[in-house]
């Protein structure tokens, strides 16, 4: 069972598919725990099932494996019913086997459904929470996954993704506040503990992934003083404990969120690839994140031969995911036609430029986010209403706007759209309610943002 355990730790089931050397390193741990003798009949049925992930990996793609191991733990499970931690692994089996186009989230529910049940049973179960909050972590569930959001962080205090895992939750129903709590937490526990074991400057996946969520908090409120520590603080960092998904995310989109989300297109165009001594090239959609920036904001500020020249390089890096990786390819696809449009309004083409938005919302709707981040760099749909609104279809700008917010609660630049948005359809009732909650979510440190002033200017007439 010790060869199991290590065949299981070379697979992060939520996150991405093992590396070569993972899967090597994992088959030779399944082989060694079958040639060796077994105690108990669960104990090889447990074997069976990681070894039918492994198997083959060579021929079979990663979903077609993780839909095996799926199946073989479901087996596992139903052969024995008082096994919680069967059950357990069943749970994340499905959420690892649930494809990111399923926006009927039947995997998950059916997770979330199960781990319930044993969480009832045993509420101080890290696994249970951890996975709930995965299973829930959608817009359509993430009400169900509050009440183990609130317990995640009590059940495990000095765990630094336990701290954090709460946030994920709170990110889906705009508990800014929450999430920023949340997030300090888990940054002051990441650090800790990278620090005490690599020494300063030094920097993990933990450590990234809660500044990812924490920047996009601060955003989400107005506190702009607080989300530039954030970017200035990931500058400060030299030393990477190693190269991973959830690193290369933070890393490419902390600052591009700090130019976007503020809409200042001028640093946005001037953003470049982070000093910190990591391997971005690895991570092709991570460097499309900084790409995408640089071309709205070059688009936004006439640089039109620079908006170009950043929209071929997202095919460029759309090309080298296709056949590899469908999801991220995709992603990087929403973000060429979204840029694209951007560019098109720039040309004065504003037939296509609304053609080109709307492919890109309805390419972007047929997935689900990444639970490496708490949300895209700038959203599509978002970018479309700003354009519609812009074009003086302020019906078809709200409308928009609902969306995003039906999706992505509180969002402060869907809000002040839905606010501007109302105001030209000549709803007052609409205007005012959005620019109310804009003001009441908004936590301004140092200067004001302009969008503030306009809210406050609009209730006070």
């Amino acid at each position: 069972m010790a060869y199991w355990g290590i065949a299981m730790s070379h697979w992060y089931p939520l996150w991405y598919p093992p590396s070569p050397a993972a899967l090597k390193a994992g088959s030779e741990a399944v082989a060694s725990a079958m040639a060796a003798p077994t105690q108990t009949p669960r104990e090889a049925d447990y074997i069976a099932a990681i070894a039918a992930f492994y198997r083959d990996s060579d021929k079979l793609n990663h979903q077609t494996r993780a839909i095996a191991y799926e199946k073989a733990m479901q087996q596992v499970h139903e052969r024995y019913p008082d096994d919680r931690e069967a059950a357990v692994f069943y749970a994340l089996a499905l959420n690892a086997s649930a494809l990111k186009t399923d926006k009927t989230f039947a995997n998950q529910t059916k997770a979330a459904e199960i781990l319930n049940k044993i969480w009832k049973e045993e509420p101080n179960h890290p696994g249970v929470v951890h996975y709930l909050i995965h299973s829930d972590d959608s817009p359509q569930l993430a009400a169900a996954g509050l009440d183990a959001a609130i317990c995640y962080a009590k059940v495990a205090p000095d765990v630094p993704h336990a701290l954090h895992m709460p946030s994920h939750i709170f990110t889906r129903l705009g508990m800014w506040q929450q999430s920023i709590d949340s997030n300090r937490a888990a940054h002051t526990a990441a650090l800790n503990y990278v620090r005490q074991s690599h020494g300063p400057g030094s920097f993990d996946q933990e450590t990234l992934h809660t500044m990812d969520y924490l920047e996009y908090a601060y955003l989400q409120i107005a506190e702009d003083g607080r989300a530039k520590e954030v970017v200035d603080e990931l500058a400060g960092f030299r030393q990477s404990e190693g190269a991973n998904l959830a690193g290369a995310y933070a890393i490419a989109a902390i600052p591009v969120r700090y130019a976007l989300e503020r809409h200042d297109w001028p640093a946005a165009a001037a953003l470049s690839e982070p000093a910190i001594g990591f391997p971005l090239e690895r991570f092709p959609w991570a460097e499309a994140m900084i790409a995408y920036g640089r071309a709205l904001g070059d688009a936004k500020t006439g640089n039109i031969a620079g908006a170009q020249t950043e929209i071929d390089r997202l095919q460029s890096l759309e090309d080298k995911l296709k056949g590899n990786d469908a999801y991220w390819a995709n992603q990087v696809g929403v973000q060429r036609l979204a840029a694209a449009g951007i560019l098109a309004r720039a040309r004065g083409d504003d037939k296509s430029a609304v053609s080109l938005l709307r492919a890109a919302v309805d390419l972007d709707a047929t997935m689900d986010k990444h639970p490496a981040t708490p949300s895209s760099v700038l959203p599509a749909r978002e970018l479309l209403g700003d354009l519609l609104l812009e074009l003086n279809q302020p019906a078809a700008a709200l409308m928009e706007y609902r969306a995003m917010l039906s999706t992505d609660p509180n969002r402060f630049r869907s809000l002040l759209g839905e606010a501007r948005a109302a105001k030209q359809t000549g709803d007052a009732v609409t205007a005012r309610d959005a620019y109310q909650k804009l003001v009441a979510l908004s936590k301004p440190d140092g200067a004001m943002r302009p969008e503030l002033a306009e809210a406050t200017s609009y209730l006070t007439n």
